[in-house]
């Protein structure tokens, strides 16, 4: 049993703990990534985009899991998944498996506007101008003058 026990922390197991630890900051550093994500990984970055958000990958995950996003730190835990840009999300979910910066033909026209996270349930969020009466309208005591004594 204890031969078994060794082997396991010689090896591989201690090499990516060593990995993981070394590549998220340290102790300190852990503790922030779990706080924030409740998952430590290892893994290359791959790239970042204009907000701060840097993206990971590591083959050695399974499918699925082997790619994922550290959001920007300054978002603490207030960050949702409307904030990766639409040129991120097709290669976080393995609708191409080139990045935005190694994909030459993706194309960029004058008309595309920039992205721009999910606003609803915040007080920039659209609303529509209505243009039809709303079919139930409150009702509306009549006013009645005051009446003057004389």
């Amino acid at each position: 049993m204890a031969s078994k026990i060794k082997a396991l922390f010689n090896g591989e197991v201690m090499s990516n703990l060593k990995k993981i630890y070394d590549q998220n900051g340290g102790l300190k550093g852990c503790h922030e990534i779990i706080w924030r994500t409740d998952d430590l990984k290892f893994g290359r970055c791959v790239g970042g985009d204009q907000f701060g958000n840097k993206y990971y990958e590591n083959p050695r995950y399974f499918f699925g899991r082997n790619r994922w996003v550290i959001y920007n730190k300054n978002m603490d835990l207030n960050y949702e998944a409307s904030m990766v840009p639409a040129e991120w999300f097709g290669w976080l979910h393995y609708k191409t498996d080139y990045t935005p910066c190694e994909d030459p033909g993706r194309p960029v026209y004058k008309w595309m506007a920039d992205h721009t996270e999910n606003l609803s349930g915040t007080n920039k969020q659209y609303v529509p101008y209505t243009s039809t009466r709303e079919k139930i309208e409150a009702w509306q005591p009549p006013i009645t003058p005051p009446k003057t004594t004389s």
